[in-house]
């Protein structure tokens, strides 16, 4: 039985762990105010909230329920809209009313989770951090300009938020229902999920396989959540840097540890997909859906990242760059599944460069993306890795292009030098993303915005040049 606290009720379902969320919300439980929308995680309208207990206290972030199978729920507080109801009207809705932040209703309910859900963060609540809390909320009828100015006064009635428990701060102002004090008590007297019998099918966020599979798992599906220790965690060990397979885009974006090494991890972050997918989507997850444009296996390519891949009781390290067989194929046997990807850090790392093109800057699958690291000695290159994807059937890793770079001068010979190497490397097809030839040129960009960038002074490019 799939046990949690929906609201200030503790459920038990022996509803299929593989079924959604949403329409348990919906239609077991009568809660109409999450809507169901475009069922793929892009519109919003059906955010909620997800309460994870951390000790003594219950840390939350949004998430969208059309997206999450009803086994990642155990043990969590699940909230609805109705659910943050105290009888009075809150801050975030009182902004949203007087701005005229809504006009149909239909995504309102959404928005004012998103948005509760930043009032909820362990972080002080900027305009800019209010904005994009609710960047995973399409609005077809305010035009935004209204939600912006509506972000912007709650993010000054969260002026003194305190970091350290904002949960009790938010209950005691009259903002929350003070049955969020008793939810971290009440999670600790919920048992684990017994292991599942060998064979069943692991998930870990359901971002990619809850769009592809929804209905054959709502049915039929039996599925596991992949929530064990050994898969959680950022750590630094003999001199490499050790992701848990099931470590969230978010919190890899708020590593400290990653962001000594990817010093523009946050801005890049904002590039893929939204913050309620971003709060579920995990690293694993992004890998091993092979996909020829998985936004962070390019960024891990570039770091010479390499898989650590188990039974449960041998492990084998492979080299991300030769994880990658063919399109969507991966060497991972019967059996085995990710378990973490590591790559050198030391106190002194390369630098580093991610540049993605989209239809849409934000939120969108990219046409082209690339990634580089290189270590300098004066005006030569010492040691690059450079990857792409978008031009090939898999997450592409450079090797000719970056060996022909070692040892060489930054400068504009080299790098029209380095784009025929490029050329010979790749092989895109046209799709709907655009044309062959668009993305050979678009990556060709791409390498040349990555000097531009680490080299701006040094280097003195005029882009005509090139």
């Amino acid at each position: 039985m799939v046990t949690f606290i929906l609201n200030d009720e503790t459920i038990s379902t022996g509803r299929p762990s593989g079924y959604s969320l949403l329409d348990f919300i919906r239609y077991d439980m009568g809660l109409t105010g999450t809507r169901t929308g475009c069922r793929e995680g892009d519109c919003g309208a059906c955010t909620v909230l997800v309460g994870t207990r951390k000790g003594d206290s219950v840390s939350y972030s949004s998430a969208v329920s059309c997206l999450m199978p009803l086994v990642n729920a155990h043990g969590r507080h699940i909230v609805t809209v109705e659910g943050i109801n105290t009888g009075n009207i809150s801050a975030v809705q009182r902004a949203i009313v007087d701005h005229s932040a809504t006009q149909c209703g239909f995504c309102t309910p959404g928005i004012v989770m998103s948005l509760t859900a930043e009032s909820l963060a362990a972080r002080k609540t900027t305009p800019e951090s209010a904005v994009a809390s609710v960047s995973g909320n399409i609005c077809r009828c305010t035009g935004y300009k209204s939600i912006e100015k509506a972000a912007a006064v709650i993010a000054s009635a969260l002026a003194g938020k305190p970091a350290s428990d904002p949960v009790s701060w938010l209950v005691d102002r009259g903002e929350l229902p003070a049955y969020f004090l008793s939810i971290a008590e009440r999670l600790s007297l919920i048992s684990p999920l017994p292991p599942e019998p060998a064979g069943v099918r692991g998930i870990a966020g359901g971002t990619d396989l809850m769009v592809q599979k929804a209905d054959l798992l709502a049915e039929t599906g039996t599925v596991t959540f992949l929530e064990r220790e050994e898969l959680k965690g950022i750590t630094a060990d003999s001199g490499r840097c050790v992701i848990g397979a099931a470590v969230t885009v978010s919190e890899l974006g708020r590593s400290g540890l990653l962001k000594r090494h990817i010093p523009d991890l946050e801005s890049y972050m904002q590039l893929i997909a939204s913050e309620p997918v971003r709060n579920m989507a995990t690293i694993g997850g992004n890998i091993v859906n092979a996909s020829p444009i998985g936004d962070m296996s390019v960024m891990l390519l570039a770091l010479n990242a390499d898989a650590t891949i188990t039974d449960g009781r041998q492990e084998r390290r492979v080299p991300l760059k030769n994880l990658f067989l063919a399109y969507k194929k991966l060497d991972i046997r019967e059996g085995e599944y990710l378990k973490n990807i590591t790559f050198p850090c030391s106190d002194d790392p390369p630098l580093f460069s991610f540049e993605k093109v989209s239809r849409r800057t934000h939120l969108d699958i990219a046409s082209v993306n690339s990634a580089i690291s290189l270590r300098i000695n004066g005006d030569t290159i010492g040691e690059c890795h450079l990857s792409a994807g978008g031009v090939s059937p898999v997450p592409l890793c450079l090797k000719k292009t970056a060996s022909f770079l070692t040892g060489r001068q930054i400068n504009a010979e080299t790098l029209l030098q380095a784009n025929e190497v490029i050329r010979e490397e790749i092989s895109p097809i046209s799709d709907v993303r655009g044309s062959k030839e668009y993305k050979r040129l678009l990556l060709r960009q791409l390498f040349i915005a990555h000097f531009l960038k680490l080299f701006p002074r040094r280097l003195n490019l005029k882009i005509y040049e090139l």
